[in-house]
């Protein structure tokens, strides 16, 4: 696994990230609510030691994470997610994989934490053009 420097998000991502965390108690989020509260809740997955093996051995619905990237406008990260759902199918550790597997996925991997440093300025462009 790659490392890669965690994502910092701006004062305003993290306002309305704790805004919608309180207000999703009441209501329903808009599609494009959920949009930036997937994308924010996605981001540590993504990050941790177990990358994206993580992120398909999680329980959160992949098909709606990744529609929601693509919405924020993140495309360059939707391929290397689609590009990596095999591991959805693979043992529960990532130490399992064969080499071949695991070098395909350090690739792709190297493939997403390039996009992910513009995660926070997509994010904070479709706030203001979404949600202002």
């Amino acid at each position: 696994m790659l490392s890669h420097e965690p994502i910092e998000w701006p004062d305003e991502v993290e306002l309305l990230v704790d805004r919608l965390e309180s207000e999703s108690a009441e209501r329903v989020l808009s599609r494009e609510e959920r949009a930036v509260m997937d994308v924010y809740e996605t981001v540590p997955v993504l990050e941790s030691q177990d990358g994206l093996h993580g992120f398909w051995q999680s329980g959160v619905n992949q098909q709606r994470v990744i529609g929601s990237f693509e919405l924020i406008g993140a495309s360059t990260l939707v391929d290397p997610l689609n590009a990596s759902r095999w591991c959805e199918t693979r043992p529960e550790d990532r130490n399992e994989y064969s080499e071949t597997e695991e070098e395909y996925l350090s690739t792709i991997e190297e493939e997403l934490f390039e996009g992910m440093d513009e995660l926070p300025d997509l994010v904070l462009a479709f706030i203001e053009e979404e949600l202002s």
